[in-house]
C-alpha cells in the first residue's frame, strides 16, 4: 500500500491563507504513483483534512487520525510542515509529532524554534563569525524611548514581530515619531519585537536541502528587487518586486553566499529545505559583504516563490526534489 503524506498547513499566524497556497503548490508537486496526499489545515479552532471532492473532516488530535470517504482511519506515515509562522515553524508541532513518532520534513525541535526567534537566531550566529544588522529585542510591557532605540540602532530602521511571519506587522522606521507605533503594530504579531538597524544593498535569497542520498544542495541566488519601500507583504504577494534568478552578482561573490548558506546549514544541523535572505552592502574597502537578514525553514512553495524559481534554474524538479526530502525520513 502507498504510503500517506499529510501536508500540514494552515497555522495561527496572519500567513494562515499564504500557507494553504503553499500546500497546493507542495500537493501538486508530490508524486501521486507513490503517495496518498492529503491536506490538514490546522487552527486554534480545529484541526481538518481535506478530502477530494473539497469535504471537510475533524482530525483527532490524539493520534494524528481522520476517517476517509470510505469511514476507514487514515493515520499519515510522513507530515510535509508548510505552516509559515506558528505553531509549524516554531517546533510546537515538531514537539507533537516526535511524540507520535511521524517523521517530518523540517528541522527538529531545537532548530525551529531558534530559527523562529529572530534576536537568538543573530546572537547566536554572531559567536560563528556570522555578519548581522545591529538590534534591540523589546519585550511585552516594557517601557522603551524613541531615542533610546535610535541610539542604539540609527535611524532609519526596521521594526519586526521577533517571532513570527516577516509579512506582517513590518515597519521601515524614519523617524523618531515612526517608532513607537511600529512597536505596538509589531507587537500585534508578537510579544516580542526586533529593531535592526538598516542595511543598504542588495537583497537576495539562497535556498539548501542536505539528503543521505546527494548531500548538501545549495541552490541557484534569486535577487530581490521591491518595486515598494521595501520586502513586504504586497512586493512578497501581490506582485509588487521583481526577483532575478541567478542573481545579478560576481562570480566570487555567488560562490561566497553559497557556502556561508551551506555552513549555517550543517551548523545549525538543518533538515529539509530552508531559505536564508541576506543584504549585500559594501565595506570599507568596497568589496561586498554578505549580512544575513533571517532564515525561513518553512519557505512558501506556490509556483512563483523562491525555493521553486531556484530549483528550476538548478535544472532540477519540484517533484523529484519533494520525493528526495521525503524519502530522506521514510526510508
Amino acid at each position: 500500500m502507498k504510503k500517506v503524506i499529510a501536508i500540514v498547513a494552515g497555522g495561527d499566524s496572519s500567513e494562515h491563507d499564504v500557507s494553504l497556497r503553499s500546500a497546493a503548490g507542495i500537493e501538486s508537486w508530490i508524486d501521486k504513483e507513490l503517495y496518498d496526499v492529503y491536506v490538514v489545515e490546522v487552527s486554534r479552532k480545529e484541526w481538518v483534512a481535506h478530502l477530494p471532492g473539497g469535504e471537510l473532516v475533524p482530525v483527532y488530535r490524539h493520534n494524528f487520525t481522520f476517517r476517509d470517504k470510505m469511514n476507514r482511519d487514515v493515520k499519515p506515515d510522513y507530515a510535509y510542515i508548510t505552516i509559515h509562522g506558528t505553531p509549524g515553524e516554531d517546533g510546537v508541532l515538531q514537539g507533537y509529532f516526535d511524540l507520535l513518532q511521524i517523521p517530518y520534513s523540517t528541522s527538529n525541535v531545537l532548530v525551529e524554534a531558534l530559527t523562529f526567534n529572530k534576536f537568538a537566531l543573530n546572537q547566536f550566529l554572531k559567536g560563528f563569525g556570522v555578519k548581522v544588522a545591529e538590534s534591540v529585542l523589546v519585550r511585552e510591557g516594557q517601557h522603551v524611548e524613541a531615542q533610546q532605540i535610535a541610539d542604539k540602532v540609527g535611524l532609519p530602521c526596521f521594526i519586526k514581530p521577533n517571532a513570527g511571519g516577516s509579512s506582517f506587522g513590518v515597519t521601515h522606521c524614519k523617524t523618531l515619531e515612526d517608532v513607537l507605533p511600529a512597536i505596538e503594530k509589531a507587537m500585534k504579531e508578537s510579544p516580542e519585537v526586533l529593531i535592526e538597524s538598516e542595511l543598504k544593498g542588495t537583497e537576495i535569497s539562497n535556498g539548501a536541502y542536505r539528503t543521505r542520498a546527494n548531500g548538501m544542495r545549495v541552490l541557484p541566488i534569486t535577487e530581490v528587487v521591491p518595486k515598494t519601500d521595501f520586502f513586504d507583504y504586497d512586493a512578497k504577494y501581490n506582485g509588487l518586486v521583481e526577483e532575478i534568478t541567478p542573481a545579478r552578482l560576481s562570480e566570487e561573490t555567488t560562490k561566497r553566499v553559497q557556502a556561508l548558506t551551506g555552513a549555517i546549514y550543517d551548523l545549525l544541523g538543518a533538515s529539509g529545505i530552508i531559505r536564508i535572505d541576506y543584504i549585500i552592502s559594501k565595506n570599507a574597502a568596497g568589496d561586498d559583504a554578505i549580512n544575513m537578514l533571517e532564515i525561513n525553514t518553512t519557505p512558501g512553495m506556490t509556483a512563483t516563490s523562491f525555493i521553486p524559481q531556484q530549483v528550476r534554474a538548478a535544472g532540477l524538479e519540484m517533484k523529484d526534489v519533494l520525493n528526495e526530502i521525503i524519502a530522506e525520513k521514510l526510508s
